[in-house]
């Protein structure tokens, strides 16, 4: 049995919870008390991740640590149809690895600016919030063009990737930390369309799809 060192708040640690419910995947989670309590910085917690931080899988013995690199391992051990991460496709599998590396630079700005707001972390939130919006942009951008060529999706498949999974959570949390979405409305269709996958759960701060098409 798989089990998930958790945070229900953390959106690296959902973003994991979502891919597994639409894989139909089996697993327990395992309750990691990351505030107040700082958990994560226990030495019983550092014997399993050393650098502290959530989320960790244990699939079997097999350790593993960092939300994208997880997604990776799931998509590819547990996607029968090989549709979240195509490994027999070279050109979608660097487009996917682009957009993970994308998914850590909004983990650093959007999140880090929600964790100042909400536990009270001590960042450069100017920066934080600038950095996201920035990438907010680009993101957006990349969206709208895709749409003009019928693109729904980050990468150039018909289907989303695990790319789109490892951004969405703190696209979706942005505005916990005073990030706002109004100026994005290629981004708000995109996590719309996300939404209604089949198998996609929610999390605090992140609903159901509206029954109305995102505008």
């Amino acid at each position: 049995m798989i089990k998930l060192y958790d945070y229900e708040l953390s959106g690296n640690c959902y973003k994991l919870r979502l891919l597994m419910s639409i894989l139909g995947v089996n697993y327990e989670t395992v309750p990691v008390d990351f505030y107040p309590g700082r958990e994560h910085k226990s030495d019983w917690f550092l014997r399993l991740n050393p650098l502290g931080q959530l989320p960790v899988l244990d699939d079997d013995g097999l350790v593993l640590r960092d939300a994208q690199a997880i997604l990776v391992y799931l998509a590819a051990r547990y996607d029968p149809s090989g549709t979240w991460y195509p490994r027999d496709d070279p050109r979608l599998l660097g487009e996917i690895s682009q957009w993970l590396a994308f998914a850590d630079g909004i983990t650093a700005t959007a999140s880090a600016a929600r964790l100042h707001d909400g536990l009270f972390y001590d960042v450069d939130i100017d920066a934080c919030r600038a950095g996201a919006h920035r990438l907010f942009r680009i993101l957006d951008e990349h969206l709208w063009f895709g749409e003009q060529e019928g693109r729904d999706w980050l990468c150039g498949a018909s289907h989303p990737t695990i790319a789109d999974i490892a951004c969405f959570p703190y696209v979706m949390l942005s505005e916990e930390g005073g990030v706002s979405r109004q100026d994005y409305p290629a981004i708000r269709r995109w996590c719309d369309r996300l939404k209604r996958v089949d198998g996609f759960i929610v999390m605090s701060g992140i609903f159901p799809a509206s029954r109305a098409r995102a505008a």
